[in-house]
């Protein structure tokens, strides 16, 4: 046979396949009502947050997730924002977290993106640095109190959470030094453990001094927002005016002493890492949606934390897996540029302690 019958014999087929085809029959899948099938305990361990969390959340999004109309058994808002956490709670494929309420792999695939948007744009609420000079003494004073570090308004770090391959040419900038794909996700967080400011835009094998040097935090330091007021961050950034790191070797008492003090200040950070990921283990067991969904589920996660704190809702339960830890992948001391805050604290603070 030549190859032009070849051709026309597989036309045929695919003829034939098109026009036997038959839709599949349109079925309805049962919908537990959640909110009420569990008490407290029970639903925060499948959730993650608590029921009043929850119904805080949902006043905020309702408009902008709720169905246009009722027909064919749309998802109601409660049930989209429960599906939602559950895969954040989970980490599992969409259609295991579509099957937890009864809809399709597709549909739960819309609805995890649209609530991720619409509790990330909940950001500019619940997830903002101090902007009063009351805020700022409050925030210093809160500080000062974990290792008299004075000074004092943020935490800042960064961590990586694990992606599919983005695909595409620029791929490769996602695979940090680890040699997994990430989005390398920066946050500043206070004494409570929650987050004042996140950014996550960059890929993986960005440098955490350059997504700083990027942000808008970096802007508002150099322009004196908070006037004298520091960050405290550890040796993968740059000493400066208002960034102050450790000592990697210190050389006498008052420097171990100030390393001992700033370590401790610094804390709240790595502690916020860990309960944010404990809660959410999508952040850590990785995500496997399109990069822009991706950076709005990570969003959506520091805004939920953020919330449960405020309801003090912060020691998530207890998983019965085990979690790959915070991997703090770009340590290298970055050298002071010029003038720094570290030496000043050193020699007018320190050093009378």
């Amino acid at each position: 046979m030549d190859i032009f019958g070849i051709l026309y014999e597989d036309d045929d087929q695919e003829i034939v396949e098109f026009l036997n085809y038959q839709r599949r029959t349109y079925t309805l899948r049962m919908r537990v009502d959640h909110m009420t099938l569990w008490d407290d305990h029970d639903f925060r361990i499948r959730f993650r947050i608590s029921k009043v969390v929850v119904l805080q959340v949902l006043e905020h999004i309702n408009n902008q997730i709720s169905s246009s109309t009722d027909r064919n058994h749309a998802v109601t808002s409660i049930n989209k924002l429960l599906l939602t956490l559950r895969f954040y709670a989970t980490g599992n494929f969409l259609i295991t977290s579509g099957d937890f309420l009864g809809v399709s792999k597709t549909t739960a695939s819309l609805i995890v993106r649209d609530v991720s948007i619409a509790i990330a744009k909940l950001r500019p609420r619940f997830i903002k640095m101090p902007t009063t000079e009351r805020e700022i003494s409050k925030l210093q004073r809160s500080f000062y109190q974990i290792a008299r570090f004075p000074r004092t308004i943020g935490a800042i770090d960064c961590t990586h959470v694990k992606i599919q391959n983005p695909g595409g040419p620029n791929a490769e900038y996602f695979r940090n030094r680890k040699g997994y794909f990430s989005i390398n996700v920066q946050t500043i967080a206070c004494p409570n453990l929650k987050i004042m400011d996140v950014v996550a835009r960059w890929p993986g094998s960005c440098h955490d001094q350059t997504i700083f040097k990027k942000s808008q935090i970096y802007y508002n330091l150099i322009n004196d927002k908070w006037g004298n007021s520091l960050i405290v961050a550890d040796s993968g950034y740059a000493n400066s005016l208002h960034v102050v790191t450790p000592f990697l070797n210190p050389q006498n008492d008052i420097e171990e002493l100030y390393n001992e003090s700033i370590i401790r200040t610094r804390n709240p950070v790595e502690r916020s890492y860990g309960v944010l990921k404990r809660r959410f283990p999508v952040l850590s067991l990785g995500l496997r949606l399109k990069l822009e969904t991706t950076q709005a589920v990570i969003v959506a996660c520091c805004v939920l934390h953020n919330i449960a704190c405020d309801n003090n809702d912060i020691d998530p339960p207890i998983l019965d897996i085990i979690l790959p830890e915070n991997e703090n992948i770009n340590i290298e001391e970055q050298q002071p540029n010029g003038e720094n805050a570290r030496q000043q604290l050193i020699q007018e603070y320190f050093s009378h302690l």
